[in-house]
């Protein structure tokens, strides 16, 4: 994502380059820089060309951030989080932007692209968004949108699992249940705070905060508060299912153990009979033509005896 700006004048907007958004912040009505944290120029272009104070530079170019909404002076430091709009190997499964706003004039700073800041920029340009709190309202109202189908969909895969939850699946199923597990825990990591930073924001004494986006920003809170409710119960779920699993997997093992034991059990006095009848010493009946046959009549009689009693005794429930 390279960086750029747009300005507002009130009648039309302009795709511009970050320096000429700068020298338009006290002229133009509406001012919107989008930087990249990765660039090397950005931390001095905040700090000289913008003139933020230092605290505000580092929280916008910090390596880690957790959704936070600050007021410094007259204007807000705000960072949230939600889905990328491109699958990057390295990226959090939510990642974050940095905002900062004042009277005229919004700062974005992020390393990831949302999924939607397309809609942002396309609301910026049809002068949809006429103040900075029209601006993270739709910010806010657009991650909720792109994350809650997301959430939901914790929720259908532990359904399915549930569905075919049995002895024979469940070593497959595991894997399943742990990523949605991992999933749930990454999300509700940042979801939980993100309603706190939300709130807070709605409640700043900010004259560029009118009460249509205060509206906006306590319901995109109250969406966050489901769905972090929602990834808690995904969360319990998971666990109850593994335990699940774990016990059906022990169940499994027990009975294939007895069932070991038990064909032990009936092949012990075959292995006692063979082994007597094997020994090289004079025996009685060993010179009988019929004596071979009684031998296998009495192993057999011995297996149908012992398969008889461990099914009469129920050991096979």
């Amino acid at each position: 994502m390279k960086p750029h700006a747009f300005i507002d004048d009130g009648q039309d907007v302009r795709r511009v380059s970050p320096e000429e958004a700068s020298a338009a912040c006290r002229t133009a009505q509406l001012v919107w820089i989008n930087l990249e944290v990765r660039d090397e120029r950005t931390r001095d272009f905040l700090s000289g060309t913008l003139g933020l104070p230092d605290l505000v530079v580092s929280a916008l170019t910090a390596v880690e951030t957790r959704p936070r909404c600050e007021a410094i002076g007259e204007g807000a430091l705000i960072n949230l989080r939600g889905l990328s709009l491109t699958d990057e190997p390295d990226a959090d499964e939510l990642v974050s932007i940095r905002v900062w706003t004042g009277r005229g004039i919004i700062v974005s700073v992020a390393r990831y692209t949302l999924c939607n800041f397309p809609r942002l920029v396309a609301a910026f340009e049809r002068h949809q968004v006429k103040d900075p709190g029209d601006f993270v309202a739709l910010l806010a109202e657009g991650i909720t949108d792109d994350l809650d189908p997301d959430v939901a969909e914790l929720g259908d895969r532990l359904d399915q699992c549930e569905l075919h939850l049995d002895a024979t699946r469940a070593f497959q199923l595991r894997r399943g249940i742990a990523d949605v597990r991992a999933k749930a825990i990454e999300y509700r990591r940042f979801v939980a705070p993100q309603r706190q930073a939300l709130e807070r924001l709605a409640a700043l004494p900010c004259d560029w905060l009118d009460e249509d986006d205060r509206l906006h920003l306590n319901e995109a809170a109250d969406r966050f508060a489901r769905m972090t409710e929602e990834l808690e119960s995904v969360r319990e779920r998971a666990a109850l299912m593994h335990e699940q699993i774990t016990d059906l997997r022990a169940e499994q093992t027990e009975q294939r153990g007895l069932l070991i034991s038990v064909l032990a059990l009936v092949f012990l006095p075959l292995t006692f009979l063979t082994g007597l009848y094997g020994m090289n010493v004079p025996l009685p009946y060993q010179e009988e033509r019929w004596a071979f046959y009684a031998i296998l009549a009495l192993s057999a009689a011995v297996v149908v005896g012992g398969v008889g009693y461990f099914l009469r005794a129920r050991w096979f429930r």
